[in-house]
């Protein structure tokens, strides 16, 4: 089993930055793709920005130039950078991992509110 943590959420106003990271534990030798999704309320989990299985990062369009990814694979770790964010981006952030044996877990999520 996989454990994930989310912290970083909080309240930002219109065109400022967040940084939300996620910390996975337990079984992590058999962690294979991870990344953040999100969930605006009323709408369906959307994916953000993850690493794919062979490591290459892969970003939603409506985030494209204003997020980034990294991930620390030593501290099993896994951050999201936003920047000039708009009341749009207002959602539950959830960080996901998948293992090498096809198991899926999911964080709790975080609340990322934008709002002057």
């Amino acid at each position: 089993q996989v454990q994930l943590v989310e912290s970083g959420g909080g309240l930002v106003q219109p065109g400022g930055s967040l940084r939300l990271s996620c910390a996975a534990s337990g079984r992590t030798f058999s962690i294979n793709t991870m990344g953040w999704y999100r969930q605006a309320s009323g709408k369906t989990r959307e994916l953000v920005a993850r690493f794919t299985s062979d490591g290459s990062p892969n970003f939603a369009d409506f985030v494209k130039g204003r997020v980034s990814i990294s991930r620390d694979n030593a501290k099993n770790t896994v951050d999201l950078q936003m920047n000039n964010l708009n009341p749009g981006d207002t959602a539950v952030y959830y960080c996901r991992m998948t293992d090498t044996f096809g198991r899926d877990y999911w964080g709790k999520g975080t609340l990322v509110t934008v709002s002057s």
